[in-house]
Order: structure tokens, then sequence, then C-alpha cells
């Protein structure tokens, strides 16, 4: 499956280290916010690519769509705050929700390609942005 890196910017990641021990419920609280929003723009893309231009009837159940969410905050071996959209598992035929939305993502022989999440990134990274600074300066103004 494709993965999504948004970068905060410097001077804002140096504006939260200041936080002290109010940094790590903030950089949650910030990040779910953005990851709200490339969550979003990704609903939207890959509700508008399932079922369109197939060679067959659409066999959807929606069961993809609706596996679709956001991981909680997690902090990795790096020390840095992650978030991440992705596909609840397994699916209840016992296929991967993960494999699916490669196939729409990449295509596959017979099949062309339906990119919902690489264009999801590229339209929602400014928003995101926003949104997180947005966030962080209403957590501030709260201490």
């Amino acid at each position: 499956m494709a993965r999504v890196d948004v970068k905060m910017p410097d001077e804002f990641l140096e504006r939260m280290s200041r936080l002290g021990s109010q940094f790590d419920n903030i950089a949650e609280k910030v990040l779910e916010a953005g990851g709200e929003v490339v969550l979003e723009k990704t609903k939207n893309n890959l509700s508008s690519v399932i079922g369109k231009d197939t060679k067959y009837d659409s066999r959807s159940t929606g069961e993809l769509e609706s596996s679709l969410g956001l991981t909680s905050v997690k902090m990795d071996k790096n020390g840095n705050f992650n978030i991440k959209v992705g596909f609840s598992e397994p699916r209840r035929d016992g296929g991967s929700n993960a494999q699916l939305a490669n196939i729409i993502e990449y295509g596959k022989s017979g099949q062309n390609a339906k990119p919902f999440l690489k264009p999801a990134k590229s339209a929602s990274k400014k928003k995101c942005i926003e949104t997180m600074k947005t966030a962080f300066e209403s957590e501030v103004e709260k201490l």
C-alpha cells in the first residue's frame, strides 16, 4: 500500500518543542486534526473511483469504504509522532482491504489504475498543514 507522509514545517516543530510536558497531548490533537482532513479527502476520492468505468457491473459492498479510518497517534522508534490513514482488516470474507485498495490504486492486468490515495495526499496537503497550525494555535491558547 502506498505510504503518505506530510511533514510539519520546521518553525512549527520548533514552537511545539517549547511546550514542555504538554507537548505530547498537543501533538496528538494537532495530528488528529490534520489526519481528519486527509481521511475526508481519501474517502471522497475512494468513493468516486469504486465501481466506475468497469467492464462488468460493480460488486462493491461498501466494506472497503467503511473500513477506511485513522489510527491512534503513536510514537515511532525515532521519537516522531505518527497518525496513519488506512484500512481495518480483515474483510468479512477473509480477504485483505489493503490488497483490494492497492489493486484499485495501481491497477492489475486487465484493470486500469484508479488512483485515489496519491491524489488525496496532493490535494489535502495544504489544507492539512493549515488545519494543524490552527489546531496548534488553539491548543496553545488554552494553556
